[in-house]
């Protein structure tokens, strides 16, 4: 599988639907089934999974994840507990929930950021708010920390 990638801006409609990005859709899986689950990110974005790739997750946290340790819980019940299962209209758009546009600031656009296995959605601000909070960290010297090890 290609992985997701590019920035692009769209528009949110009054019912909370957006357009997914033809360069994103066809990175996508036929095993997705035009279906995603979206929920919680970092930072005040959001995270929204193709099917199959959320499949794949819920297989790694069930074998990573130790039930009876209280930060492993707190994690999966705060990420679980977003979760919520959207699917590609005629339009090739989603429906963002609205706890979910509320939680990430999201009024009538978005910035959707391909990233990988995943696809983030952020509010123009939230997103501006984050880079201007790295501000003092370069992209060299993230890349140097990050990759380094490779």
């Amino acid at each position: 599988m290609t992985g997701f990638k590019g920035k692009y801006e769209h528009a949110v409609d009054d019912k909370g639907r957006v357009s997914l990005p033809s360069k994103l859709r066809k990175n996508l899986s036929p095993e997705a089934n035009d279906s995603f689950v979206i929920t919680r990110g970092y930072e005040f974005s959001l995270d929204l999974f193709p099917m199959d790739v959320w499949s794949q997750l819920e297989d790694e946290l069930r074998s990573k994840l130790n039930k009876h340790r209280e930060e492993d819980r707190l994690f999966l019940r705060t990420l679980m507990m977003w979760a919520q299962e959207v699917t590609l209209d005629r339009q090739s758009r989603i429906m963002i929930p609205q706890e979910l546009m509320e939680f990430a600031g999201v009024t009538d656009k978005v910035i959707i950021i391909g990233a990988l296995e995943k696809i983030e959605i952020w509010s123009p601000e939230s997103f501006r708010s984050y880079h201007e909070r790295n501000a003092d960290q370069t992209y060299e010297s993230v890349a140097a920390r990050v990759m380094g090890g490779m």
